[in-house]
């Protein structure tokens, strides 16, 4: 049996899902783009800041492998914190959530960044934007409030639980 306080593929799964789709998306679309990439648009859509192909490259997948190197760290540190500490002896949450928690959390900006790389490669491939910035952005934001609205529900109930001394299932 592993040992509970080890790393495990899964506290960083989904920064490490989103920076290969990026990674694949772009040498997907790597061949479609011209020499100057449209990068930055104004408010009426229409671009007003370009860049080279590899410049766009590493200007896109950059901050991907940041977040994904962020989320490797910060369970890297967390686990490391626990051997030294034993927080999981304690009874409090778990460890494993935690740390699965705070290093999937960050796939959260990076779906922002890969939305804004699909927009700027359909836009220089196809003279198409997928959907406005703003939009994508509300969505999100909605989904995020009614996530964090389902976890604080889920919170109260097993903290209620716990108040009356029932054995949660």
């Amino acid at each position: 049996m592993a040992d509970r306080s080890s790393f495990r593929w899964s506290y960083i799964m989904a920064p490490l899902i989103v920076f290969l789709l990026s990674l694949i998306l772009f040498a997907l679309f790597y061949h479609l783009l011209p020499a100057e990439v449209a990068v930055h648009f104004n408010m009426d859509g229409n671009p007003d800041n370009w860049l080279g192909r590899e410049m766009t490259g590493i200007t896109l997948l950059a901050p991907q492998l940041l977040f994904l190197l962020m989320a490797l760290g910060i369970a890297w540190g967390v686990i490391r914190l626990d051997r030294r500490f034993s927080w999981s002896e304690s009874g409090g949450v778990g460890t494993g959530r935690m740390v699965s928690f705070m290093g999937n959390i960050l796939a959260l900006p990076q779906l922002i960044i890969l939305f804004a790389m699909l927009d700027i490669l359909s836009y220089n491939s196809y003279q198409t934007h997928i959907l406005p910035m703003w939009l994508f952005l509300i969505v999100v934001l909605g989904l995020l409030t009614a996530g964090l609205i389902m976890a604080g529900v889920v919170f109260f109930l097993k903290a209620r639980r716990a108040m009356r001394g029932e054995n949660p299932p």
